[in-house]
């Protein structure tokens, strides 16, 4: 029987082409069940989107819940080869306070995971796909890229205190410049290493055009090695239309305690919140008993229903 998509409507449609451009790349889809132990998510609730769990007493009386994320189900669930490469993709439901009705909802989830020895190549594919995910979304969107490595670089160089260095990533998310300069005068910070920091926040912008002033600032071997990482990332993507929509910014900042290295999000136009996001989460993976580096992105497809999407080919 030969399959009709005109019956599918055009969210559906993209589900499915996503997965076939991840397939392409030689993603194996994933699937998994649609709960897990709860503790799983009460360990890690600063990973997750939303704060609410939906939690459930099996037979056995184990507390579960019905999963409002993907990756850690998929971290848990995955044997673990650092020294080999993994390369999963999904569409699956997840169950999470919707932003804006603040009520529960059903949610589906499309994205990608990349686990195991994670080098420049497998980055760039993985940014790459984000690319091409967004420009199935829209004629007009932008990936922001950052660093944590780099960001972490430098505020090594301000103060040994993780509370400090908490405090002060937690301004520059937010853009707050001003708290910035509070905290390092507070904390007697060399106002050299403070000014440092803050130029280092102000590189925003495309990425072709900024990228001479973030080498500017990426002195000694560890910075160094980091921006070429970056440079090799973005001159390694071969379509010119992914790479003019990239663009550097510092504010964009995960939570250490799961981020490391690059981090992303993606925006299309209509929608004022990010509809994709990924990054490097070394640290994750490490928390969950597991040696293996891990990639990967969500395209959060509740985000679609606020415009009139393009229809896709299936």
């Amino acid at each position: 029987m030969k399959f009709d998509a005109s019956v599918l409507n055009n969210t559906e449609k993209i589900i499915f082409a996503l997965r076939a451009l991840y397939m392409k790349s030689g993603y194996s889809r994933y699937t998994m069940s649609r709960f897990e132990e709860y503790d799983l998510y009460s360990r890690n609730k600063e990973f997750l989107v939303s704060d609410g769990v939906i939690t459930f007493t099996d037979t056995n009386g184990m507390l579960m819940a019905l999963k409002p994320d993907v990756t850690l189900s998929i971290i848990r669930n995955c044997i673990d080869e650092e020294e080999h490469l993994r390369k999963l993709c999904y569409n699956e439901s997840v169950y999470r306070i919707s932003k804006r009705t603040g009520s529960f909802k059903e949610i589906m989830q499309t994205g990608l995971e990349c686990m195991g020895k994670i080098n420049a190549s497998c980055l760039t594919e993985v940014i790459s796909l984000a690319g091409a995910s967004l420009g199935m979304l829209s004629d007009s969107f932008i990936l922001e890229v950052s660093d944590m490595d780099i960001l972490l670089a430098f505020l090594d160089e301000m103060t040994d205190s993780d509370e400090v260095k908490r405090s002060i990533i937690k301004c520059a998310g937010e853009r707050n410049i001003h708290e910035i300069t509070e905290i390092c005068i507070r904390e007697r910070i060399p106002e050299n290493k403070c000014r440092a920091f803050k130029d280092l926040l102000a590189v925003s912008g495309k990425a072709d055009k900024v990228l001479p002033q973030l080498q500017e600032l990426c002195r000694g071997d560890r910075l160094r090695t980091r921006f070429d990482l970056i440079r090799s990332i973005i001159g390694g993507l071969k379509d010119p239309e992914i790479r003019s929509r990239i663009e550097i910014d510092f504010s964009l900042i995960g939570d250490v305690s799961y981020y490391n290295g690059i981090v992303f999000r993606g925006f299309i136009d209509g929608i004022p919140d990010r509809v994709l996001s990924g990054g490097q989460y070394d640290r994750l993976m490490e928390k969950m008993g597991k040696k293996s580096n891990a990639v990967g992105f969500a395209v959060y497809l509740d985000e679609l229903e606020r415009i009139e999407l393009p229809d896709v080919e299936v």
